[in-house]
């Protein structure tokens, strides 16, 4: 401490009482007392003599950003609520509140008795009054008294906050405190998940009727009277409070959200209106006539089809958009025309009495281009823009990147649609039979390929978002909740309406062909639709293909993620993941014997990755959001062009499932066997080695993909797979290990590697020193010599590669450094 007061050139004294500092006392200085403890009485002498004290933190701090010491006429111990502005509500023990108020002036903060919009938290000791309501209102934080507290507790860290938002969210007053809650209405599976939220949000439930329930839930949709004759102490209130609260992470205001019961004698009249048991008569038929026709205007203009089983959520999916199939808009019946419709234009001219075939389809066209277009309009007013809103009450929803991948191109396709819609409503307006539909979409084509792709490629990474954070944030559940609930979105969920971009195009298509049948052929729009038609599968080809592109290149981001060490240049625009396949390693190249290796077969190379010994906990990106550790380690990043031949070990009663490579990287003039053992039969080991060798016949610019594999014997290699899995392979496994890890640390000499040699040289003379069996013939048919395996000279083929050993030698220098 004085050493801080030294470099900050201020001038101290030192002393152990409050005596010692009246012969020192002088008008030339201002004096400042640095007290460690500010509850003993040497504070108290001094705060009743109305001097200057500050804490120890604060001569740190302002030490350590080279300011000067603050000014402050009461004690200040440190900064942790400097530039806060509290208020105070619910306290009825007045010790407590001075308490409270104290520590708040000795960490810098403000007090302000009546609430204000300069008053950045207020701190409850209950969910009621009018400072709770305008705070709410406001999206004022309110805290528990314990925040406080804490605070004072961290008063000595250096740099502390108390209103960051790690700490702060810790102390919030939750939605739901002091609230007993009970539900009505609600199927079981909701009344769970309702009950669940609602102890996660501070609060408790008890069964329906309990006097000591403090609010009442309804399902307003369900319940049309309440089973008893409520308390007035109890609130009765619609769901939507219960989500609103949760969304807003405060307690909603009851009075606007209070359950009324339904009207009864109107409902009684409409029952009685479709009512078939009472006496017929022409009167209530004609009633009965005119209600059930109205009912059916109503649903035919409706743009929502009926409500979903809960599921058909699970059977959502994007399949091949050139599968032009029935789709919930093709199949609505719509049966009048649109008031936009028949709105009087300067071109209009009257609709003929006798409406034609072709103009029903045109008509059912933009009916239904209207009501998908309202559709795009609510995902984008009643979703999109309240989740990107600034300034929202308990902090934002969803981050800003949940929300972009979430919603993608959709303001984009709105806004094509809209034109699309537009036109097509001025052609009906003015109808003539001569008027050309095909001509609409071709000119909005390119729009088309612009804006479906980026959105119908990612819609899955969007359900699967919507999902997620629905399960995570219980504030995303709860709006999800209260909009859905909303007339405009039909009770439909976000994730059915955001699949209606995915299946317009081919409803598009359905009615362009629809129409196109019924459209003369000395019509000039026949052509131009046969056109239009085209290109909307143009456009479909090109989402599919974007589509296959896009998932190609997620399948690699994947495998980087999961290989630990994966180079960066794996990345490439080009390269496309072929096939993943799980093996044992049989050698000693790529790593040890018995180690669980991945091979994962792009296009142009092959990435070799082992199983991680030890999993490092998971990785937490910038935004907060984690991903599962790396479960792989990366060996080595080989291009095709290196692999030489591919062998097909045969199978025998002491090797199953085997292969190797044959590999010589460019920089060496040696050769490396890689001995593997297949140890999954979902892919036919046949089938695998087919496909790695056409794949490398493509890289190296060869047609003849067979003349790269080979059939060996097990034996002239040295290749075996007998006791694998058994448990005392696995435990030699781990001995050998270790004990390679203990040798590593105290040596760099090289093990010396003769397996390949010996295999090879036998392999070399038994060629040469006798003929072939039929059997050796069929195995061997065209390995004439192990030089003929890499077309070079067989002393290269012996020695082995000192690529792997400078391998080895750079993980024991690694290891040597760590011990």
């Amino acid at each position: 401490m004085f050493t801080v007061l030294t470099e900050i050139k201020v001038c101290f004294v030192k002393m152990e009482s409050v005596e010692e500092f009246e012969g020192l006392d002088s008008p030339e200085f201002e004096n400042v007392f640095v007290v460690m403890d500010f509850q003993d009485s040497v504070f108290n002498d001094l705060y009743k003599a109305d001097c200057r004290v500050i804490g120890p933190p604060v001569v740190l701090n302002c030490s350590q950003k080279g300011e000067p010491l603050p000014f402050s006429c009461r004690p200040l111990y440190c900064t942790s609520m400097m530039n806060l502005v509290l208020c105070f509500t619910g306290f009825r023990k007045k010790e407590e509140l001075v308490r409270l108020v104290t520590l708040v002036h000795h960490m810098g903060g403000v007090i302000r008795k009546d609430f204000n919009s300069k008053v950045t938290h207020l701190v409850a000791n209950c969910t009621q009054g009018e400072k709770f309501r305008v705070a709410v209102s406001l999206g004022t934080p309110i805290m528990k008294p314990e925040w406080i507290y804490k605070a004072w507790e961290r008063r000595n860290e250096q740099d502390f906050c108390a209103a960051v938002d790690d700490f702060r969210n810790e102390f919030k007053v939750p939605p739901f405190q002091d609230c007993v809650l009970s539900f009505l209405g609600f199927s079981d599976e909701e009344k769970t998940n309702m009950e669940e939220m609602t102890e996660m949000q501070g609060g408790k439930y008890l069964p329906l009727g309990d006097e000591r329930c403090t609010h009442l839930v309804v399902e307003e949709n369900i319940v049309k009277d309440l089973p008893f004759e409520p308390s007035k102490k109890l609130y009765v209130v619609k769901q939507e409070w219960f989500w609103g609260s949760i969304q807003m992470d405060a307690r909603a205001g009851e009075t606007m959200y209070l359950y009324e019961k339904a009207n009864t004698p109107e409902l009684k009249k409409s029952v009685s209106m479709l009512s078939l048991n009472t006496p017929n008569s022409n009167r209530k038929r004609r009633r009965l006539k005119e209600t059930l026709a109205q009912l059916s205007r109503e649903t035919d203009l409706s743009p929502f089809p009926p409500r979903k089983r809960a599921s058909a959520e699970h059977s959502l999916s994007i399949g091949s958009l050139l599968d032009i199939s029935n789709t919930p808009e093709s199949s609505i019946n719509y049966g009048e025309t649109p008031k936009s419709c028949t709105k009087s234009s300067k071109n209009s001219t009257p609709v003929p009495s006798k409406q034609s075939a072709r103009w029903q389809v045109a008509k059912e066209l933009y009916q239904t281009e209207s009501n998908y277009v309202n559709i795009l309009a609510t995902i984008i007013q009643l979703f999109q823009v309240p989740l990107e809103e600034e300034g929202q009450r308990g902090g934002p929803i969803l981050a800003p990147e949940e929300i972009k991948t979430i919603f993608g191109s959709i303001p984009d396709i709105f806004d094509v649609h809209t034109k699309i819609k537009d036109d097509l409503e001025d052609l009906i307006v003015n109808w003539d039979e001569s008027k050309s539909i095909g001509d609409i979409f071709l000119k909005y084509s390119k729009d088309l390929v612009k804006t479906y792709p980026p959105f119908v490629n990612f819609f899955e990474m969007s359900k699967e978002t919507i999902i997620k954070c629905e399960k995570q944030k219980p504030r995303f559940h709860a709006f999800l909740k209260i909009n859905q609930a909303k007339p405009e979105c039909g009770r439909q969920s976000l994730v059915e309406l955001l699949i209606r971009p995915v299946q317009r195009l081919p409803s598009v298509a359905l009615l362009l062909n629809d129409l196109k049948k019924h459209t003369a052929d000395e019509n000039p729009d026949k052509s131009t639709l046969e056109k239009a038609i085209g290109s909307l599968k143009e456009v479909m080809t090109h989402i599919n293909e974007d589509k296959r592109k896009t998932e190609a290149q997620k399948q690699i981001f994947d495998v980087v993620y999961e290989v630990d060490g994966c180079p960066a240049n794996l990345l490439s625009s080009h390269r496309s993941l072929v096939q993943r396949v799980e093996t044992i390693s049989l050698g000693e190249h790529p790593c040890d014997r018995g180690e669980q290796v991945t091979l994962f077969l792009f296009n142009d190379c092959l990435e070799i990755a082992r199983k991680r010994h030890k999993v490092i906990g998971t990785f937490r990106s910038p935004h907060g959001q984690t991903r599962p550790p790396a479960s792989l380690k990366h060996i080595h990043l080989m291009p095709l062009s290196q692999i030489k031949k591919v062998l097909d070990i045969r199978e025998t009663e002491d090797c199953h499932n085997a292969f190797a490579l044959l590999v010589r990287p460019p920089t060496e003039q040696a050769n490396v066997l890689l001995s593997f053992q297949m140890t999954s039969d979902e892919l036919p080991k046949e089938n695998w080695l087919k496909m790695l060798c056409r794949h490398v016949a493509n890289t190296i610019c060869k047609a003849d993909a067979e003349n790269l594999i080979y059939t060996a014997d097990p034996e002239t290699f040295e290749v075996n797979t007998k006791d694998m899995d058994s448990t005392l392979s696995r435990a030699s496994r781990a001995i050998k290990k270790t004990s390679k890890k203990v040798t590593r640390a105290f040596s760099f000499s090289k093990t010396p590697k003769r397996a390949l040699r010996r295999a090879l040289m036998t392999s070399h003379s038994s060629v040469e020193g006798r003929s072939p069996s039929s059997s050796d013939k069929h195995g061997m048919s065209r390995l004439s010599s192990t030089s003929s395996l890499a077309g070079i000279p067989s002393p290269s083929l012996v020695s082995l590669p000192s690529f792997f050993e400078r391998r080895s030698h750079t993980l024991s220098r690694s290891t040597t450094h760590l011990i």
